[in-house]
């Protein structure tokens, strides 16, 4: 029964990992494209370390994948934050159909400028 949950977790996984890579590929600017890498990419890892984790056969087999999860789960939001926060700062082109809230100019502001306020 594990292996049948393990291959939907691992087929689950796998689908969201290639949702992920099309969406950078496909998707029209670099917000959009951050957002499908992190989003998708975090959820189809996470399952597949979950599939991993099912089938391990010892409890140090299950570290492993979990460990991966955990490095995934706290890098990948900040990775995007800085993506995004570079792509704002050197004004990246945006589809039109990509909308801004409101108070975000403020985030616009050079690095050099914020270090002497």
């Amino acid at each position: 029964m594990s292996d049948w949950f393990a291959a939907l977790l691992l087929v689950s996984g796998g689908f969201f990992c290639l949702v992920a890579g099309i969406g950078v590929l496909r998707l029209g600017d670099v917000y959009c494209r951050m957002h499908a890498a992190t989003k998708a990419g975090t959820m189809g890892l996470a399952l597949v370390a979950l599939a991993m984790m099912v089938r391990a056969d010892s409890l140090v087999a299950m570290v492993e994948p979990f460990a991966v999860f955990l490095f995934m789960i706290a890098t990948a939001p900040v990775g995007a934050h800085l993506i995004g926060r570079a792509a704002l700062r050197s004004a990246s082109p945006v589809v039109p159909e990509t909308s801004a809230d409101e108070g975000c100019e403020a985030f616009d502001i050079p690095a050099k400028q914020s270090s002497e306020s």
